[in-house]
């Protein structure tokens, strides 16, 4: 059974080695180190909210494909904030296969990575970001990745910041989530995930959304757990931040 609510694979997979060079920089958002890449000029913005594993390679490369892969009428300035303050969810805990492991991974859980004190950093995340960038963003989007997917869906209701958000291989679905998003969403999940859940989330949406599965992908393959020197993995990384490509073009 996964434990607090997170897939097995959340719980139990360690991430991937990968070797990657970012190309944006570093500034502090809030008392965060922050992770910002894109045109300094692009009026559309994108807060990733990453995986349990803080700034891995792969997030940093997604964040840079959002920010740089498309042309100069499809701009965005992209943004990872470091929300465990520097200490993500240790390499060693995984798999929790003794109770200290266990009890260290539960314990961040309820601690840096309670996902309702997450939820209520994000607004002040943002109007910090808009002042220290000179008022140029007029749009943002929402990114949340395995765990940050839960954030995502608690901060996309009423009197959100975002216009559109997207998850993937988001953790802890819950069909009832869907209920109070209040703007256009997009879910990629893997084959671990829930099916049911997703299918549920899916179908409690009332707003434009796109959710599909990538059947044959481990949970995080688009981000810590992705290992892109598989070919197929690659492939499929590649695919997915394509699809929040489009998404984003047309909801931004």
């Amino acid at each position: 059974m996964a434990q607090h609510g997170h897939s097995e694979a959340c719980c139990s997979v360690p991430p991937s080695k990968h070797d990657y060079k970012e190309k944006g920089s570093y500034f502090e958002i809030d008392g965060m180190k922050t992770y910002k890449t894109g045109p300094s000029t692009a009026t559309s913005a994108i807060l990733i909210i990453y995986d349990i594993f803080g700034f891995s390679p792969q997030t940093l490369q997604g964040a840079d494909i959002l920010a740089h892969a498309d042309d100069e009428h499809h701009q965005y300035q992209v943004f990872v904030p470091d929300l465990f303050y520097g200490k993500p969810a240790d390499h060693s805990w995984y798999p929790p296969d003794t109770k200290e492991k266990g009890e260290k991974l539960g314990a961040f859980f309820q601690g840096p990575a309670a996902p309702p004190m997450t939820a209520e950093k994000i607004p002040k995340i943002v109007k910090e970001i808009e002042e220290k960038t000179g008022g140029t963003i007029k749009k943002w989007g929402g990114l949340g990745m395995c765990w940050g997917g839960k954030i995502i869906s608690m901060t996309s209701t009423e009197g959100t910041v975002f216009s559109a958000v997207a998850e993937v291989h988001p953790a802890m679905v819950d069909p009832k989530d869907a209920e109070g998003i209040t703007i256009p969403i997009c879910m990629l999940a893997s084959g671990d995930e829930d099916k049911e859940a997703v299918a549920g989330f899916e179908k409690n949406l009332k707003v434009k959304n796109h959710v599909e599965t990538y059947h044959d992908q481990v949970h995080g393959w688009m981000a810590a757990r992705g290992d892109l020197k598989d070919e197929k993995v690659r492939k499929e990384y590649e695919r997915g931040y394509q699809k929040l490509l489009d998404f984003f073009h047309e909801h931004l």
